[in-house]
């Protein structure tokens, strides 16, 4: 098994002598490796680039794809494009929600979810969409959120 600290060292490893400009494809493998970039992983890549923890929060809080906490067993995707608000995303969202009793960017205290909005998922013919692990939920309603919920609850991925 790879130790926590030596999957960072390897890929930074691949950035030898790297300035900022190798900032956002550090972060995307770490995350990648990862699922999240903590604060001491952030510490680490500012000292291997030789920037302050705060330049690297800035661009990586810019970005929505850069996560800060350990997603759950379930990232459940909500799509808030314009097709599924049309059809009624933002009733699915507060679904969500108060099923899991999380908001957006939060993770279940028990780890089995994390909740996140995305612009789009790509996928407007079947809205409102839903993503679970990558799963897509078409058509989904609030009333339907309880049942695909409880049908990834404490199943391996």
């Amino acid at each position: 098994m790879v130790t926590a600290e030596k999957d960072i060292e390897e890929i930074l490893g691949k950035y030898p002598n790297a300035s900022r400009d190798a900032l956002i494809p550090v972060l995307q493998a770490v995350q990648e490796a990862r699922g999240y970039l903590s604060r001491e992983v952030v510490l680490r890549i500012g000292r291997h680039l030789k920037l302050p923890a705060s330049k690297i929060y800035g661009v990586a809080t810019f970005y929505n794809q850069f996560r800060f906490q350990a997603p759950g067993r379930n990232h459940v995707q909500v799509c808030r494009g314009t097709a599924c608000h049309v059809k009624g995303s933002a009733a699915v969202l507060e679904s969500v929600k108060r099923v899991l009793k999380v908001n957006p960017g939060e993770t279940t205290k028990d780890g089995e979810f994390s909740l996140e909005v995305v612009a789009c998922i790509g996928a407007c013919g079947l809205a409102p969409v839903i993503c679970v692990n990558g799963e897509f939920h078409a058509s989904v309603t609030p009333q339907k959120i309880q049942d695909i919920l409880d049908s990834y609850r404490g199943k391996a991925r």
